[in-house]
């Protein structure tokens, strides 16, 4: 994994999420607990740096009365807007303290909804700096994590996903989605993976599959 061509883009590492007293929080803390996503994505953005590598960060934000989208939204959108989640200029659409920005590190705007790609310049910043490698991280692991990750694929790029540094609102979606669907748009590693390949190491065993 050359660092001059892999960009890791961490996908709502905010406060309404990773952080206790956050509006969905508590849907995720059980995910979160059980598989350290915090202290990984933390891990997987020391070794970025570390090694070079670029950084992107994918926040979601609206502003109050979520006006840029449906006045009528469904699903998971729906949740967001009757949670009151990741309101611009709120404590809780914050990027939380460990994962905060620095340096040369890239934040995305625009993004409401799924997709990281959908309503950002995020292809555009790939392109524009050579990227060939993306190797995602965030919420939720079935969600925003899986939709930009099919996007990435299917726009050619070498997708790896950190199956240690994603979090969902329930074991049981996050385990069927690392199993069933992220070997099918992406590689599968685990954090101590990324950066061992970052710094140089050998990669495993591919660890995609068809049907």
């Amino acid at each position: 994994m050359d660092p001059k061509t892999t960009a890791l883009v961490l996908i709502e590492f905010q406060n309404d999420f990773t952080s206790e007293g956050g509006t969905l929080h508590g849907a995720v803390s059980e995910v979160m607990d059980a598989t350290g996503t915090l202290p990984h994505a933390k891990e997987a953005l020391d070794a970025a740096h570390a090694a070079g590598a670029t950084v992107i960060h994918s926040p979601i934000s609206f502003a109050p009365g979520y006006y840029e989208i449906s006045a009528h939204p469904y699903g998971i959108l729906a949740g967001v807007v009757s949670s009151n989640s990741f309101v611009k200029g709120t404590w809780g659409c914050e990027i939380v303290g460990e994962m905060a920005p620095s340096g040369e590190d890239i934040v995305l705007e625009g993004k409401r909804g799924l997709d990281a790609f959908g309503s950002t310049n995020l292809d555009f910043i790939l392109r524009s700096k050579g990227i060939q490698t993306v190797v995602l991280a965030g919420f939720l692991t079935n969600c925003c994590v899986e939709s930009t990750m099919r996007s990435a694929y299917e726009k050619g790029f070498e997708v790896y996903t950190l199956t240690d540094a994603v979090g969902a609102t329930s074991p049981e979606e996050h385990a069927n989605a690392i199993r069933f669907d992220y070997p099918m748009f992406s590689k599968p590693i685990t954090t101590a993976e990324f950066a061992a390949q970052l710094a140089g190491e050998e990669a495993g065993a591919d660890t995609s599959r068809g049907y």
